[in-house]
């Protein structure tokens, strides 16, 4: 168990694809599977491999993130030695980089106990052990070791995102850009594994020299310069960074082999736990394939959609390849298809929303058609 690590959380994922989730919430706190949070899987995957130090660095809007994640309870997180801690910013220095924001926090870096350190996204879902990544980057040698994933379709899939350059020895050669060109690629998961005095050397070189923004961009910077090398995850992966990809991500975990990996495969998935009544399915009704949470009245016809809690679909309402967050309300009528809806929406009586699978009709948090 990782005991001698300490979890950092980067949220500074690109959302440029994803704004209509995004207005009010960071990318991390986008609720996914019908009752969990993007966030969830990484702090899930880290405390399964025996991390109970973890810093969560954000400097965008984060109220749903604070509330979401409160004390770390559900992920017990919640000690008097160690646990979780939260560094956020205020809207007055909102535009500062990351590296100001790990700067500007440093003292929590020194007093850590901990020697090693595992630097991560949030929007790279997955169910991972990072014990035998961590005992491969010790085992190595190497100053730093990057996580990636191997992919056959990169043409289609993970767009834009980072690709490694390896060798024979797994030593990292150099950092390129996924434009679809290839198939085969190597796609950086965006996990970095360093000792703890690794990570300060770099912080205090950005800050003195001003040459990078992110410390993830400062780490393949030293791609050339020390020894990095790359552990392959062989699980399922995807990155949530645009419409398209959450909806994929989506409708995959409607695939029971796709959600027993992801959810059981390493360890259990956690999330905020609520307390809330079982959801009722009236005569008339109608429910396939689909996940549904608790708390919701259901008197429609539904078939591959993921429901959140405390949602109302009225009867003659027909629900198909949608995603519906918590506490909408589909009135008598409506037929929606290839719809994603964001919490506290009322679609009005008759309401026809069509969307396509590629690019599918997102309706933003109460928004009233």
């Amino acid at each position: 168990m990782l005991k001698n690590y300490i979890g950092i959380l980067m949220l500074n994922e690109q959302e440029d694809n994803i704004k209509s989730l995004t207005k009010s919430r960071p990318v991390a706190s986008i609720p996914i599977g019908g009752r969990y949070r993007i966030i969830d899987f990484v702090l899930s995957n880290m405390v399964n491999s025996g991390i109970h130090n973890i810093g969560i660095f954000t400097n965008t809007k984060s109220r749903s993130l604070v509330d979401h994640v409160g004390s770390g309870e559900p992920w017990d997180l919640d000690r008097k030695i160690n646990g979780l801690f939260l560094f956020n910013l205020t809207s007055e220095r909102s535009q500062l980089r990351d590296i100001d924001v790990l700067s500007g926090n440093m003292e929590y870096i020194y007093r850590t106990k901990q020697d090693y350190v595992i630097i991560s996204s949030s929007n790279m879902l997955c169910n991972m052990d990072y014990n035998e990544a961590a005992k491969y980057h010790e085992e190595s040698g190497s100053e730093i070791t990057l996580i990636y994933k191997k992919t056959a379709n990169g043409k289609k899939h993970y767009i834009n995102c980072n690709t490694l350059y390896i060798n024979e020895e797994n030593k990292v050669l150099s950092i390129g850009k996924n434009i679809g060109a290839e198939d085969k690629l190597n796609i950086s998961m965006e996990m970095f594994i360093m000792k703890k005095t690794t990570l300060i050397s770099i912080i205090n070189k950005c800050v003195q020299t001003g040459y990078h923004n992110s410390i993830k961009a400062a780490i393949y910077n030293y791609v050339s310069k020390i020894n990095v090398n790359a552990y392959e995850f062989k699980g399922y992966l995807q990155c949530v960074d645009s419409i398209k990809n959450y909806y994929k991500t989506s409708m995959d975990m409607l695939n029971p082999k796709i959600t027993k990996e992801l959810f059981h495969s390493k360890g259990l998935i956690y999330t905020k736990s609520k307390d809330e009544a079982p959801t009722k399915y009236f005569n008339g009704s109608k429910v396939n394939n689909s996940l549904i949470s608790n708390g919701c009245i259901l008197k429609g016809k539904i078939e591959k959609s993921v429901i959140s809690r405390r949602v109302v679909v009225h009867e003659g309402a027909e629900i198909k390849n949608c995603i519906i967050f918590q506490n909408c309300e589909i009135k008598k009528g409506c037929k929606l298809t290839n719809v994603i809806i964001d919490k506290n929406t009322i679609i009005n009586e008759n309401t026809v929303l069509e969307g396509d699978e590629e690019f599918p009709v997102v309706i933003e948090k109460k928004f009233r058609p």
